[in-house]
């Protein structure tokens, strides 16, 4: 058996039809279904169970399944190394970050790029757990994200880089300023005006923090939206709607004359931020020197 009879069987693995699996692999049926058949014989196992309509893979073929996506993974991951090996660092890399850690980007960029001008740079955004799916599927290797990451995969899959931790400060609109206001707020003052919190069904930890503080005062915020967009906050406190907490980094990706900033005065918490990856892919050289960038 070789990597490509494992590719065959992956194809009709996921088609669930021998059709189908062919015109993904852009052959015909017959030589893809003497293939199946060759890899059985050789095996001694079944690997599907036959229907009318689909294939279902038996126990034999689930087994397979697993160790044939592992590995044609290290084949991939051991090809990549190769090449870097022989022709230095450069290709793509391809990471992800939640909005909020955006503005923690473009310093590190800018540093690799300076070493190795041959890197570009594929960058996708999204929640916790969109990245970790893209983590999990190798779309992407390196992860930028508030922590904890809230994604479905187990931390024990993961390593993980802290960064500098990141203080929330409080923004409120700009027309709300006042001539005696200061150059801070505290947790009381802020309490009396309504707030937009940054939360969904799946990401909550943030929204947790801020109303934890705010009761840990022994206020209750008036929440009036909650919200998957920091965008969306940020036009809704220039409109003058409300009030937010927020961690200070996320302000320079959204600069605005309409919106202040207030460090809060009695209140001493932390947005913890960190660089993840998987622990069992091997990085390309261009994502550790990535992750050079932030030690």
């Amino acid at each position: 058996m070789d990597f490509r009879q494992l590719k065959y069987f992956l194809a009709i693995a996921q088609e669930k039809q021998i059709t189908r699996a062919a015109k993904l692999l852009h052959m015909e049926q017959p030589p893809l279904s003497r293939q199946l058949m060759l890899m059985e014989d050789e095996l001694g196992a079944q690997l599907f169970e036959r229907s009318r309509t689909q294939l279902t893979l038996t126990a034999a073929g689930r087994l397979l399944k697993d160790r044939a996506e592992s590995l044609l993974l290290q084949l991939d991951e051991t090809m990549k190394e190769v090449k870097e090996l022989e022709l230095g660092v450069r290709g793509t890399l391809s990471l992800g970050a939640v909005v909020s850690c955006v503005s923690i980007l473009p310093g590190p960029i800018q540093q690799l790029r300076e070493k190795f001008p041959q890197v570009t740079f594929k960058i996708a955004e999204g929640d916790h757990y969109l990245l970790g799916e893209m983590l999990e599927r190798r779309s992407i290797e390196l992860v930028i994200s508030r922590l904890p990451f809230e994604a479905h995969l187990l931390p024990n899959k993961l390593d993980m880089l802290p960064l500098p931790s990141d203080p929330y400060v409080a923004l409120m609109p700009a027309a709300w300023a006042s001539p005696g206001r200061g150059n801070d707020i505290s947790i009381e003052e802020l309490a009396q005006y309504p707030q937009l919190t940054l939360k969904t069904d799946k990401t909550i930890k943030m929204h947790e923090q801020v109303v934890n503080e705010f009761r840990r005062h022994g206020f209750e915020p008036n929440i009036i939206c909650e919200c998957s967009s920091v965008a969306i906050i940020m036009s809704l406190i220039a409109a003058g709607i409300g009030a937010t907490v927020f961690p200070k980094s996320v302000i320079s990706s959204f600069p605005s004359g309409d919106v202040i900033t207030l460090p809060i005065r009695d209140a001493d918490f932390q947005s913890e931020v960190g660089i993840l990856w998987l622990k069992d892919q091997l990085l390309s050289k261009r994502a550790q020197h990535f992750i050079e960038c932030f030690q």
